[in-house]
């Protein structure tokens, strides 16, 4: 029998369409649909819903100009944009420098650039899951055309010094670029770009009550990047194709909502998070916490269950209505454990078994109430069908738990 409740707790992979941000796109798809590039006033009026949009989008990166805000339909473009874009604009540096933890639409991207000639090196991170700075920073060279670094990790909600990193990695080498990956942190925690050292961030709309498909990019004025998409005069010759207006507008409004919303994110959002994360430590013996970092997004824990299959978690969870997920919704198709929580050595007791929960500001008590009631039996019933029976009990026995 299917369950009719729906605890929607995989607020990392996307989120709910605010309503507000609904209606003010809802005129744009048959009132005024006319092409912002038109010189009548019909279109014109879209130019300026445009132009009012990236306005916004300049304030909620804490950008200087609204020229230095492109529109791109995914934050997964905007990575692209910004990576390819700088090595394309100076080919004379050939080594980029990026973390071992970073989302797929990065990591896989710098897989491809290595098959392309280019020499790259990943950062690791600590158990915690916190960056090696260190690391990092004894890495950068005279070649090195770029460092990448997310803001805030997908899996682990980890936040990533990324303005220190900036200014270090300048002082170093004044012409390294520097793009970071904002995508978990936008709508989460306060961005400000414009005093910091950082050239381009992306960001994706959907991951703060967005629609998906739209995302944005900023680039520091001073920052010359390649295109990826030729064609007309759109977003200042750097990206090609008539403007998305409705999603546009949509962005818009929900970084106006989410700014709104950021105090309330971090108090009542990470009240509940911290409540959801002790509460399964306290009544799940084989539970272990992974994300351990004090620096982390208000929203995001990430548990291992010992000796206990993800997927199974995962299946069970979804039968009583709760939706989480074993790390990004990018490898959801894969059997392997996380590149992430494998890099910050993570026993393989608890690998496989690890679910990250996040939250947004539309989850309530009540729901993390009734998760926490039902993931006590979920894990009660699995651990007593897990083959690690002999593992299982000497953990208890560890724990002093007879």
């Amino acid at each position: 029998m299917t369950n009719s409740k729906l605890i929607y707790l995989d607020n990392n992979a996307t989120t709910k369409v605010d309503e507000k941000v609904v209606e003010v796109m809802l005129p744009y798809f048959s009132q005024y649909y006319g092409n912002p590039s038109s010189i009548y006033k019909f279109g014109g009026r879209n130019s300026k819903a445009v132009q009012e949009s990236r306005e916004t989008i300049k304030d909620f990166f804490g950008a200087k100009n609204s020229k230095e805000i492109f529109f791109t339909a995914s934050g997964s473009e905007s990575a692209n944009m910004a990576i390819r874009g700088i090595l394309y604009a100076d080919k004379s540096k050939n080594h980029i420098i990026t973390t071992k933890v970073e989302h797929p639409c990065v990591l896989n991207l710098y897989k491809q650039l290595e098959k392309e000639g280019y020499n790259v090196t990943f950062v690791g991170v600590n158990s915690a899951g916190d960056l090696n700075i260190e690391e990092l920073y004894d890495a950068v060279n005279e070649k090195t055309a770029l460092v990448s670094c997310m803001y805030a990790n997908n899996e682990t909600g980890t936040i990533f010094p990324v303005e220190k990193i900036a200014e270090k990695v300048k002082s170093l080498n004044p012409n390294t670029k520097i793009f970071v990956d904002a995508v978990q942190a936008a709508g989460k925690i306060k961005l400000d770009v414009k005093n910091t050292q950082i050239d381009m961030m992306g960001i994706s709309g959907h991951k703060f009550h967005a629609p998906k498909g739209i995302g944005a990019l900023y680039v520091k004025s001073s920052t010359l990047i390649f295109p990826l998409v030729i064609g007309g005069h759109q977003e200042n010759g750097k990206r090609a194709g008539t403007e998305n207006v409705p999603f546009i507008v949509g962005l818009a409004k929900a970084a106006q909502l989410a700014q709104d919303n950021l105090n309330y994110e971090g108090t009542k959002v990470k009240e509940l998070r911290d409540r959801l994360e002790t509460g399964l430590l306290a009544r799940i013996y084989n539970a272990r916490l992974n994300s351990q970092s004090i620096n982390r997004v208000p929203n995001t824990t990430n548990i291992g269950f010992e000796y206990v299959e993800g997927e199974l978690i995962l299946l069970n969870m979804d039968d009583l209505g709760i939706c989480a997920s074993s790390g990004s919704a990018c490898t959801s198709g894969s059997l392997d454990p996380s590149h992430v929580l494998k890099a910050m050595g993570v026993p393989f007791t608890a690998l496989h078994g690890s679910i990250r929960f996040s939250l947004s500001r539309y989850t309530t008590d009540e729901d993390i109430d009734y998760t926490l009631e039902k993931m006590l039996g979920i894990i009660e019933k699995l651990t007593k069908i897990s083959p690690f029976q002999k593992e299982l009990k000497e953990l208890k026995q560890r724990k002093g738990i007879i």
